[in-house]
């Protein structure tokens, strides 16, 4: 229902909290201390969490906390006593991540909502409905789907649907980007994103240079334009990113998109008006915005500059560096002219310099010879006490405006009271009968009777103007007042007008004690309840897979020694291949090997009758649990984050019977994982899953596209160090993969009970065979180009 659109805002810290409730929002979530996605963030610990909740109840706020991160098994119990300790205060939801922890809260609060976090890659209908019933109340949607998916899933499915609709974009699939992990120790799934996707790349096409820049860094999104569509298709929730932004950001972009949802819901014209555009842009941009992937887009991504870029107001047409003076043309042609209309620059703004990483607070501007306070559009200006590394030409940004933020700090002050809950009250006023106060707000009721003295008036008589004034008094307060009915006797006097002041003050404080303690809630449930035992069953060990990532039919894969299964990527499933693989199920075990990300572009691919050949499949995403024959064995990938033994648990109840362990998780945790279990001791690791081309700058192939994809031509990005990342394109459905620099080598030795799996991306057959070779002998290939992972390291 219309009624019913949540606006959602993100929360770092307190001020947070206030700028998002008094501008607007229906619900803020916020992380704990521990076990958050965003571990910078200030965050809030246990009695901070009951200073959130209470202060949003007062202002029927609803709170989502994160515990979005994977879990250690050592983790668990203190997450669910966190959670617990959020369930008793009061919280309304929690956004999970861990499919097994995630579980476990379904089951303990069954009157507590447990949401599936983006990072869950639920990207089509099928996850959403598996996520359903699993028991979750609402599904958060990766950020790489279509206007058009988004409505077919809204009405396919009767579960919450949670999307983002401004902020930073991951260019990974969030959920999916083991970068950070990979290559600096810092993992994104476990709150630690260390966003390489923010550095410098080049991109080469086998030895030449196509293109260089922040080539992984996407401009923000912004979706007003879609918040109609968005609403007609049924989005219950509408999420803006931004929790480690500052509390102007968040009171801004709430504002805003309070007044656009709003519009929206009236039926009224909808026109989005350039200023508020100008507002979103001056408190945070990136190279302007983009509607992400709402549309099929090639303006995804933003090369120049990687974090907040202002406003662009000109260029430095002359320097003066003895008196520290630039001057400036206030124009930019590829800002709109309606834009302009509300740019300027001001005494108390902040500036930065195209070549300069810190800022300069604007004290000095002349123009025409005169000192100014503010220049507009195509004034001509100086501005002095500039110093640093400024060349003529240089593009010069506007950072921040003295005023707005002034401006928005002002809404969410300790004086802001936008966002009030409406009581009533009621007095009486008796000679000879206690005083009542009655304060009422919807089923919430407060009565408290005083003895104080009333006498006969005998010149001043109180009067119900006077009443009413010290009752209005309740400033700084979660409420106003709706009405004030006094009944009183005629010609009564109060001697002490103060006590009206103290009945209303206590009444209010009972009355807010009586509504944020309404959603306490009390639970008898311990962890103990969910605690596993270690698993003692043994399992064959020693058993190597070797995952294709690609097959070529002339080469003779049935010559492989020492393997026992080949997992064949569901693409390559067709009639051309189908003798081919006839012929290797004679030797080998096949299975087929299911994309990260599926849209609907693969579902064809599984009606192939060549499947027949196939022993089982490996799945990549929970939506494919029930896609699949289950009949056959079915292994769970690495994609699905197993991190801890409740989540294999979990798994194996829906007809998994193995699972290949995360490559995020070190030795020892390894070790004491329960069940049969695949680890992957060779090969490029996937780095990120992009639903971007770097090729076409796109993120939908196009028919004007050269097609390098399909030329088997060398492409990769190279970083700062001199490091090569392979990229491999998948132009069924625009998924770039990019894998790591380094491949991955383990001992097998080191492990106490797995089985192998070896990833081949482009090695030839003699090359397989080697490799089969070394791990066959719990060996690990050396040299400066092979990594253990994260094999000896904890994230």
């Amino acid at each position: 229902m219309v009624d019913d659109i949540e606006l959602l805002s993100p929360c770092g810290d307190m001020d947070c909290v206030r700028a998002a409730v008094q501008n607007g929002a229906n619900c803020i979530y916020f992380g704990s201390k521990m076990f958050s996605a965003r571990a910078s963030a200030a965050n809030f610990d246990i009695e901070e969490i009951k200073e959130v909740v209470d202060y949003c109840k007062l202002r029927n706020v609803k709170t989502n906390l994160t515990i979005n991160i994977l879990l250690k098994d050592d983790e668990i119990e203190e997450a669910f006593n966190l959670a617990k300790a959020a369930y008793e205060i009061g919280v309304d939801a929690i956004i999970v991540q861990d499919l097994g922890f995630a579980k476990i809260l379904i089951d303990s609060f069954p009157d507590m909502d447990i949401h599936a976090s983006t990072q869950m890659t639920i990207h089509n209908l099928e996850g959403v409905l598996e996520a359903e019933k699993l028991g979750f109340k609402r599904v958060v949607l990766s950020r790489e789907l279509s206007m058009e998916e988004i409505e077919y899933i809204c009405k396919n499915s009767k579960i919450e649907i949670e999307c983002f609709i401004h902020g930073a974009l991951c260019i990974s699939y969030s959920g999916q980007c083991l970068f950070s992990s990979m290559v600096g120790g810092r993992s994104g799934n476990r709150g630690k994103c260390a966003q390489a996707c923010r550095l410098p790349y080049e991109l080469f096409e086998n030895k030449t240079r196509m293109d260089e820049g922040y080539l992984l860094s996407p401009r923000d999104f912004c979706s007003l334009d879609y918040i109609p569509r968005l609403i007609k298709a049924g989005v219950k929730s509408f999420k803006i990113e931004g929790r480690m932004k500052p509390p102007e950001y968040v009171a801004a972009v709430t504002r805003i998109y309070r007044k656009y949802i709003d519009m929206a819901k009236s039926g009224s014209s909808y026109v989005v008006d350039k200023k508020d555009l100008y507002e979103l842009m001056q408190v945070f941009n990136r190279g302007n915005f983009s509607y992400g992937h709402l549309k099929e887009n090639n303006n995804l991504i933003f090369k120049e500059k990687p974090n907040n870029m202002g406003l662009c107001i000109g260029v430095v047409k002359s320097i003066n560096k003895e008196k520290g003076l630039i001057s400036l043309k206030m124009h930019n042609p590829q800002i709109d002219e309606d834009m302009w209309k509300n740019i300027n620059l001001e005494i108390g703004d902040t500036i930065s310099i195209q070549r300069e990483t810190g800022t300069y607070t604007v004290s000095e501007m002349i123009k025409d010879g005169n000192n100014i306070k503010v220049a507009s559009k195509n004034d001509v200006i100086t501005i002095g006490r500039m110093k640093g590394n400024i060349q003529i030409d240089d593009k010069i940004y506007k950072m921040s405006s003295k005023n707005l933020n002034l401006k928005l700090k002002k809404s969410y002050d300790n004086n802001s009271q936008n966002k009030n809950i409406k009581i009533k009250m009621k007095i009486s006023l008796n000679i000879g009968k206690p005083v009542c106060l009655e304060v009422t707000y919807e089923n919430y009721h407060v009565i408290l009777k005083r003895d104080i003295p009333l006498e006969k008036a005998l010149n001043k008589p109180l009067t119900q103007e006077k009443v009413i004034e010290q009752l209005s008094k309740i400033s700084n307060s979660a409420f106003i007042i709706e009405t004030i009915a006094v009944c009183m006797d005629s010609d009564i006097f109060l001697p002490n007008i103060k006590e009206l002041n103290e009945l209303r003050r206590e009444a209010i404080k009972q009355m807010e004690k009586k509504i944020t303690f309404s959603s306490r809630r009390t639970s008898n449930i311990e962890f103990e309840k969910f605690s596993l035992i270690k698993n003692e069953k043994k399992y064959q060990i020693g058993d190597i897979s070797v995952l294709l990532n690609n097959v070529d039919n002339k080469v003779k894969y049935e010559d492989l020694d020492g393997i026992k299964n080949l997992y064949i990527p569901l693409k390559f499933w067709t009639n051309e291949f189908f003798s081919k693989f006839k012929e290797l199920s004679n030797k080998f075990d096949l299975y087929v090997y299911m994309p990260t990300i599926m849209k609907s572009n693969y579902y064809n691919y599984l009606k192939s009758e060549v499947l027949g050949v196939s022993k089982g499949y490996v799945v990549s995403n929970i939506s494919q649990i029930n896609m699949i024959d289950k009949t056959k064995k079915v292994i769970a990938n690495y994609t699905f984050n197993v991190f801890n033994n409740h989540t294999i648990e979990e798994l194996h109840k829906h007809g998994i019977s193995r699972i290949t362990a995360s490559p995020e998780l070190d030795l020892e945790r390894l070790n004491k994982m329960n069940g049969e279990k695949d680890i992957i001791v060779y090969g490029r690791t996937p780095l990120m899953n992009m639903s971007y081309c770097l090729i076409g700058k796109s993120n939908k192939c196009f028919s004007g596209c050269t097609k390098l994809c399909r030329e088997n031509n060398h492409i990769y990005l190279r970083d700062r160090m001199g490091f090569d990342f392979p990229l491999i394109l998948d132009n069924i459905q625009t998924i770039s993969t990019l894998y790591n620099s380094k491949t991955t080598s383990i001992k097998t030795k080191d492990f106490s009970s797995y089985n192998y799996r070896i990833d081949i991306i482009d090695e030839d057959l003699e090359t397989i065979q080697e490799i089969i070779n070394k791990v066959r002998m719990g060996e690990r290939f050396e040299g400066k180009e092979y990594t253990s992972g994260n094999l000896n390291r904890i994230v």
